[in-house]
C-alpha cells in the first residue's frame, strides 16, 4: 500500500526536478556559447572540454534523478509506494540537488561548478528557491538514513520494477546459481589468479546465460537488453569476472547477427548460444586505446586468406576463447575508420605449457590487480591466416560502423556489472557494520558508518534503474548512445564509491586480502575505463546532447 505521506514529497520531488532540468539546459546554452567564442578565437574543439564534460556529467546527474522519480511514479500508480521508497527518493534528490548547485565530483580531483559554465550563483535562481530548499532538507533527515539501513539490515530493498514476469523468474534463477555457485569461491579464485572454474562456465551455459540476446532461431531466447542487464548485474554481485564472461558472447552474437552473412550466423551463433563456443573481442592496441580508427594492425589479403600482422593488447579471455572477433585494416591505402574491417578468426584453445598454439600468434599475460578470472593478454599477430570467407558480412571496409554498433550494447552492459559490484559492496560493508564491535556496540550503531550505507543504498538504486532506462531504450530499437553513456558514467563511479566506502567500513580488515571487499575495490577500480573511460563517456554524452 501506498504510504499516505508519500504523495506531497514526491510532487515536491517532481517539481524540484523541473528546476535541475532548467539548470542543465542552462548549462547547456552556456557551453554551446562557449564553444563557439572558441572557435571565433581559432582553439581547437578540445579547448572548453572541462565545461563539456562537466554538462555531460549535470545531465547524467538530472537523469538519474528523472529515473528516480519515474521509479517512485511507478511504485505509486500500483498502489505500492512505500515509506521505504520516499525515504530512497528524498536522500536521492537531496544529495544530488546539492552536488548540482555546490559542485558534481566528474573525479576525486576534479569537481565541477556553475561557474566553470560561466553562470554566477546570483543566476543560479533555479536551484536555490523554496522548493529545492525544502526537499533538501526533507531528504537529509538522519531518520531517512537510518530507516533505509535499518530496512536494508533486516533484507528489505526496494522493488526495482522490472515489469517482466519471465525476467523477473529468470533473475531469481541466477541469483540463486550466483550466491551458491559464485560468491563463495570468489575471493579464492582472485587470490590465485586462476581462471573461473570450466564446471562453472558449463553451469553458466546450461542456465541459458550465453544465449540471453541471441535470436531463438539460433538457439538463443532472444530475451533483450534489459534480461542482459539483469543477468550482468546478478553475475558480478557474485564476482565481475563471472558477470563479464556471461556478455563475452553477447557482443560477439550482437555483431554476428546485425552484421554477418548467412552462413556465419549459421556457422557460430548457436555455439556461442549454448557456451560450445567462447569468444574475445581482439579491438585494442597498444598505442590507439581508444582511438580505435588509427588501428595499424594489418591483414593483407593472399587469395583465398587474410594474413594478419601486428600487435593488440588487453585481450580478455584470450586462451581459453575460440573465436576472435579481430578487428584489423584491410584497406591499407584508405585512411581512417574507412579501412578497417571485422575478421570471425576461429582459434584452438590454450593449454597450460602452449596458451597460443596457433600458428602465426602469440601472446603473453598482463598482470591486472583485479578483474581476474578471464585474464589479460597482450597479443603478437606475425602472418596469422584467416580465411578470407571469416570476413563480417562479406564486405570490406565495414568493421568500424559494425563495432560502432555495438557500443551501447557494451556500455549498457558494463553499467550493469558495475551496478552488480556496487550491491555487492554494499552487502559486504551492511554484513561487516552489523557483526563487528567498537566500544561495546555493533559500529552500525555510528552515524557515519550508517550514513555511508544509507548513500550506498541509494546510490546503488540510481545506477540500476539508469542502467535499466537504457536496456530498455535499447530494446525498443531507438539509438541509445547517451543513454547507455549516462548509465556507465554514473554506475561506475558509484561502484567505485561504493567499494571505497565498505572498505572504509572494514576498517584495517579490509585491507587485508582474505577480505573480499579487498578484491571488490580492485574490481570496482576498472569500470571507469574499459568499454571507453569516464573522460570518453562524458565526450560522447555531451557530443550527442548538443
Amino acid at each position: 500500500m501506498t504510504d499516505p505521506a508519500a504523495s506531497p514529497l514526491i510532487d515536491l520531488a517532481a517539481r524540484a526536478l523541473g528546476h535541475a532540468q532548467n539548470y542543465r539546459d542552462t548549462v547547456a546554452k552556456a557551453c554551446r556559447a562557449l564553444v563557439a567564442q572558441s572557435a571565433q578565437e581559432g582553439e581547437d574543439g578540445d579547448a572548453q572540454q572541462r565545461a563539456l564534460h562537466g554538462y555531460a556529467w549535470v545531465a547524467s546527474y538530472v537523469e538519474a534523478l528523472t529515473q528516480l522519480l519515474g521509479w517512485a511514479r511507478r511504485l505509486q500508480a500500483r498502489d505500492q509506494l512505500s515509506a521505504l521508497a520516499v525515504d530512497y527518493v528524498a536522500i536521492g534528490f537531496a544529495e544530488y540537488l546539492q552536488q548540482l548547485r555546490g559542485g558534481l565530483p566528474m573525479s576525486q580531483s576534479e569537481t565541477v561548478r556553475p561557474l566553470d559554465f560561466g553562470i554566477p550563483m546570483s543566476a543560479m535562481g533555479m536551484l536555490l528557491g523554496d522548493e529545492v530548499e525544502r526537499l533538501i532538507a526533507l531528504g537529509n533527515a538522519p531518520g531517512r538514513r537510518a530507516a533505509v539501513v535499518g530496512e536494508a539490515s533486516v533484507g528489505r530493498w526496494p522493488d526495482p520494477l522490472l515489469d517482466n514476469d519471465g525476467i523477473e523468474a529468470f533473475r531469481v534463477q541466477v541469483r540463486r546459481f550466483s550466491d551458491d555457485k559464485i560468491a563463495p569461491f570468489a575471493n579464492d579464485w582472485h587470490r590465485a589468479d586462476i581462471l573461473i572454474p570450466d564446471a562453472v562456465v558449463s553451469q553458466m551455459a546450461e542456465l541459458g546465460v550465453f544465449g540471453l540476446t541471441i535470436p531463438e532461431a539460433y538457439g538463443g531466447s532472444d530475451l533483450g537488453k534489459l534480461a542482459m542487464a539483469v543477468v550482468s548485474e546478478e553475475l558480478s554481485r557474485g564476482y565481475i569476472g563471472t558477470g563479464s564472461l556471461g556478455t563475452r558472447a553477447e557482443i560477439a552474437g550482437e555483431l554476428i547477427s546485425t552484421g554477418g552473412t548467412a552462413a556465419q550466423k549459421d556457422r557460430y551463433l548457436p555455439s556461442l548460444a549454448d557456451g560450445s563456443i567462447l569468444p574475445t573481442a581482439v579491438f585494442t592496441e597498444p598505442g590507439s586505446g581508444s582511438d580505435l580508427a588509427s588501428l595499424s594492425t594489418r591483414a593483407v589479403r593472399d587469395g583465398e586468406v587474410f594474413k594478419v600482422t601486428g600487435a593488440k593488447t588487453w585481450i580478455t579471455h584470450a586462451v581459453r576463447s575460440d573465436l576472435m572477433t579481430l578487428l584489423v585494416r584491410t584497406e591499407l591505402d584508405v585512411p581512417g575508420a574507412r579501412g578497417i574491417s571485422l575478421l570471425l578468426a576461429d582459434k584452438p584453445r590454450g593449454v597450460e605449457g602452449n596458451p597460443f598454439p596457433a600458428a602465426g600468434m602469440s601472446g603473453s599475460e598482463i598482470p591486472v590487480l583485479g578483474y581476474r578470472g578471464m585474464k589479460e593478454y597482450e597479443l603478437a599477430f606475425d602472418g596469422f591466416t584467416v580465411p578470407a570467407s571469416a570476413l563480417l558480412g562479406g564486405a570490406p571496409g565495414q568493421g568500424f560502423r559494425q563495432l560502432m554498433a555495438t557500443f551501447e550494447s557494451a556500455r549498457i552492459q558494463t553499467a550493469a556489472r558495475a551496478t552488480g559490484v556496487a550491491q555487492n559492496a554494499l552487502e559486504l560493508g551492511l554484513a561487516y557494520a552489523l557483526t563487528r564491535k567498537q566500544f561495546g556496540r555493533p559500529i552500525i550503531e555510528f552515524p557515519r558508518v550508517r550514513d555511508k550505507l544509507a548513500m550506498m543504498a541509494v546510490e546503488t538504486l540510481i545506477a540500476r534503474q539508469l542502467t535499466y532506462f537504457a536496456a530498455r531504450c535499447k530494446d525498443t530499437g531507438k539509438r541509445c548512445d547517451v543513454e547507455a553513456g549516462m548509465a556507465k558514467l554514473v554506475a561506475a563511479r558509484v561502484a567505485w564509491a561504493n567499494a571505497d566506502s565498505a572498505l572504509q567500513i572494514h576498517g584495517g580488515n579490509g585491507y587485508a586480502l582474505e577480505y573480499p571487499v579487498s578484491r571488490v575495490l580492485c574490481d570496482a577500480r576498472i569500470l571507469n575505463i574499459f568499454e571507453g573511460a569516464g573522460e570518453i563517456q562524458a565526450h560522447v554524452i555531451a557530443r550527442g546532447l548538443l
